[in-house]
C-alpha cells in the first residue's frame, strides 16, 4: 500500500488503494484522508450492535410503556396535538 503514516493517507492514494484501505477499516482501524496534507475525511468502522442488545432495548421500552397511564387521554388526541 501507499505511504500510510499515523493512519493518514492522501486522497489520491486512498482512491488508488481503496479496497486495501477498506479492509484496514473493517479490521478496526480509523483512517484520516488528507488533501494537500490537510485532513478532509475520516473512515471509521461501523459499530454493529448485537441482536441480543436490540432485544434487550426493545424489552426495556416495553416494560417502561407498561407502567405509563394516559389518564383519560386518547392517543389520537395526543398525535393531533403534536401536529399543531
Amino acid at each position: 500500500m501507499a505511504d500510510f503514516k499515523d493512519n493518514r493517507i492522501g486522497a489520491y492514494d486512498a482512491k488508488t488503494h481503496f479496497s486495501d484501505l477498506l479492509e484496514r477499516v473493517e479490521n478496526g482501524e480509523e483512517v484520516t484522508i488528507t488533501r494537500h496534507g490537510a485532513p478532509v475525511a475520516k473512515m471509521v468502522p461501523v459499530r454493529r450492535s448485537s441482536a441480543a442488545k436490540k432485544r434487550a432495548a426493545i424489552e426495556g421500552m416495553r416494560k417502561l410503556a407498561k407502567g405509563m397511564k394516559l389518564r383519560g387521554l386518547r392517543i389520537k388526541d395526543l398525535i393531533a396535538e403534536g401536529r399543531r
